[in-house]
């Protein structure tokens, strides 16, 4: 109720303020600010010699004044404690395989890339003899307890297909 009884108030003789505010001749221009003014002083000569001008008293104290400042390390907070932040990581190439346009070029040590994990499980899928966790962790630069899990805990994608035979029929009684 009360949105109609405002709106009614704000649509009142819409059309002849507009009329009354578009007629004017110019609308008011905004105060200028302060520095606008100043800017025509700028070419005056003494301006210029003042601002050219060095003044002695100031160099002298600018002379006494000796600041020494050392930044302590910066620390980072890990998740367990603080450490100080490495220089350089070591990296190394991945290994990439037919999907290589869409991987990284460089992974650190320790870790590897979703392309990589997706071939050394199907890779130790296929052939788990030849691709056991100790050559796994030793080809991608891993630790063994890593690779471990990984295998155990990760399988990738498997597609089963189900003989057509042991589908259930419903019978017509």
């Amino acid at each position: 109720m009360g949105g109609r009884v405002t709106r009614v108030f704000r649509t009142f003789n819409v059309e002849s303020r507009a009329r009354r505010v578009i007629s004017k001749e110019k609308p008011t221009p905004a105060p200028r600010h302060p520095t606008a003014r100043l800017d025509a002083t700028a070419d005056q000569p003494e301006v210029k010699e003042e601002i050219i001008r060095k003044d002695e008293r100031l160099l002298t104290f600018l002379k006494d004044v000796y600041v020494e400042s050392r930044d302590p390390p910066v620390r980072v907070k890990d998740g367990g404690g603080e450490r100080l932040p490495c220089k350089q990581e070591e990296k190394r190439l991945t290994k990439l395989g037919h999907l290589g346009a869409l991987d990284v070029k460089k992974v650190s040590k320790g870790k590897i890339s979703i392309v990589e994990a997706l071939t050394l499980l199907n890779n130790h899928k296929l052939h788990p003899q030849i691709w056991t966790a100790e050559k796994i962790a030793a080809e991608y630069s891993l630790e063994l307890k890593d690779v471990n899990s990984l295998l155990e805990f990760f399988i990738p994608f498997t597609v089963q297909e189900f003989p057509k035979e042991a589908k259930k029929a419903i019978k017509s009684t």
